[in-house]
């Protein structure tokens, strides 16, 4: 049975295919609230149903579902609350003009409160006093049958988000193990010669710069879904930020490439820590990928005589400096990920 379910087991393939699984996902849990909304005859059941696609069509990682879907349901009772007090005073007191005054109030406040922290939850109680409440002319009985057909739809919605759920934790764990794996690309550039100007080696920095983005913006999900601290996963990222920094400054701080017994000099006195440096990075992207995280607390160190308080005699000195200072962090990143390993490795 193991075998026959691994495709949808595995961490690297749910990665892989994150977009069809959610589509599937959002399209059963549709079906579900249709299903149920009209087989046993709720009103205005519709409401069921859109909330499902506010609360997991637009998020596939399970860290951002429970804390969207908390809000939606705050949101929801705030303003089926506010919605309902409006209909009721309007049945009492039958002045339209007071209802659309204290509506726009009402909505005001909700959208002072809608800019900033609690934004989310703020602007759907002000959506939802209007689902309720229409223009103050809905009976209470529809108001009420649609604030329940709100909740069922969240609670839905969570039901599905634990089905086969999409961790943002994998996409952190992948995309910082092609940065690494590209990292040893443009380390095998500089150290060889090649071009850092052309396209390709351009093409290789604009992707870990956008790879940095992608993994900053997953790290709020990441921490609450694995429990490392926002503090760890910055620490992680400023060693990869650091890592691309002096990549780059070795690639314009290089000897002459045209030089080819410059270039030779360079790799022989640095060979070392030329192989130390491609070891550690693909090393820490293999046990990214493969969650063989084992591999992570194999101590390396650097070569005897690689000392950072070295005198500065002439440039190359300077570059072989910036060599052993990026063995140095990936080093401590190393040790980061290995530290950590216990909670990402899901």
């Amino acid at each position: 049975m193991r075998r026959l379910l691994r495709p949808l087991l595995d961490p690297y393939r749910r990665y892989r295919h994150a977009r069809v699984i959610h589509a599937v996902r959002v399209s059963l849990g549709l079906l579900a609230t249709i299903l149920l909304t009209t087989g046993i005859h709720l009103p205005h059941g519709e409401w069921a149903s859109v909330t499902m696609l506010v609360v997991i069509g637009g998020l596939q990682h399970h860290g951002n579902i429970g804390k969207k879907a908390a809000e939606r349901a705050i949101g929801t009772l705030i303003g089926a609350g506010v919605g309902l007090l409006l209909v009721a005073q309007q049945a009492w007191l039958g002045m339209p003009w007071l209802t659309y005054f204290a509506m726009a109030v009402v909505c005001g406040f909700f959208s002072y409160h809608a800019i900033g922290k609690g934004g989310y939850t703020a602007l759907l109680s002000a959506i939802t006093v209007f689902i309720v409440a229409g223009h103050g002319d809905n009976p209470i009985t529809d108001g009420l049958w649609r604030g329940v057909d709100i909740l069922i739809g969240i609670a839905l919605a969570l039901a599905f988000s634990f089905a086969l759920p999409l961790y943002a934790v994998y996409s952190w764990r992948y995309n910082l193990a092609d940065a690494l794996r590209d990292c040893a690309t443009i380390y095998g550039r500089i150290i060889n010669g090649q071009s850092v100007t052309d396209d390709e080696h351009h093409k290789l920095v604009s992707r870990l710069n956008t790879v940095m983005v992608q993994l900053r913006s997953l790290m709020p999900s990441v921490s609450k879904e694995v429990r490392i601290s926002m503090t760890e996963l910055d620490a992680i990222q400023r060693h990869l930020r650091m890592c691309v920094s002096t990549l780059e400054i070795l690639g314009n701080t290089r000897p002459d490439a045209s030089d080819p017994d410059a270039m030779a000099h360079l790799q022989s006195a640095l060979k070392a820590e030329h192989r130390l440096i491609r070891v550690q990075l693909i090393g820490m992207a293999r046990a990214l990928k493969s969650g063989a995280s084992q591999r992570l607390n194999r101590p390396v160190e650097l070569p005897s005589d690689s000392s950072l308080t070295a005198p500065v005699y002439s440039p190359l000195d300077g570059y072989r400096l910036l060599v052993r200072q990026l063995a140095a962090n990936i080093d401590e990143m190393r040790q980061r990920l290995a530290k950590t390993a216990p909670r990402w490795n899901i």
